[in-house]
């Protein structure tokens, strides 16, 4: 009998610099105050390394072990972190990684095909188990959700403080690049989008 195959992915809070609509991939900013109702029945939780998921993962999952790992990282937007689409809109590079982000790499950055190969690698690591919630960041999450719904990258979703909820008829159909199953979104918090 197949066992399903869950990942429950979570976008962080805010922080200050999402607020601002600035690019903080590997900047390590804290989120702002945030209400939810908690999960405490949650016993393990898989994420990345930088602190605002740790956060998040706190507030949400205060009894979870948390699984920390960089693979689950946002993209490292190199020269372009802390920048807005406004500061950013004339430069000729950022227009054409808009038009093709998994080809071209932002200055001192990478691109989305690096992302898409460490976060491969973080689902290949985790554990033999059937459900997984993983506090993650934007990229992550649109890009698993592009691969499950077999859609463009860009077109998917990726809101704070949001579960997206992608299952597989098994491992197996993960990794085979299978469409999901089942795909939905729910919120988590009350506050994640102001």
């Amino acid at each position: 009998m197949d066992s399903l195959f869950i990942l429950h992915l979570i976008r962080h809070a805010p922080t200050l610099g999402n607020q601002e609509k600035r690019y903080i991939g590997w900047t390590d900013e804290p989120v702002v105050a945030f209400k939810a109702t908690p999960f405490p029945e949650v016993e393990e939780v898989w994420g990345s390394d930088l602190q605002r998921c740790r956060q998040t993962a706190e507030v949400l999952f205060p009894a979870a072990l948390y699984h920390p790992d960089a693979d689950w990282r946002e993209c490292n937007f190199g020269e372009w972190e802390q920048k807005t689409y406004a500061e950013l809109e004339k430069v000729e590079a950022y227009r054409n990684w808009l038009d093709d982000p998994f080809r071209i790499t932002p200055p001192s950055g990478e691109n989305l095909d690096s992302v898409a190969r460490r976060v491969e690698r973080a689902v290949r690591s985790l554990p033999v188990k059937k459900e997984f919630t993983i506090v993650t960041h934007g990229g992550p999450i649109r890009y698993l959700q592009a691969r499950g719904k077999q859609e463009a990258f860009w077109d998917q979703t990726a809101l704070h403080g949001y579960r997206y909820t992608l299952a597989w008829k098994n491992r197996q159909a993960f990794e085979e690049g299978t469409r999901c199953t089942l795909f939905s979104a729910a919120p988590l918090m009350a506050n994640a989008n102001t």
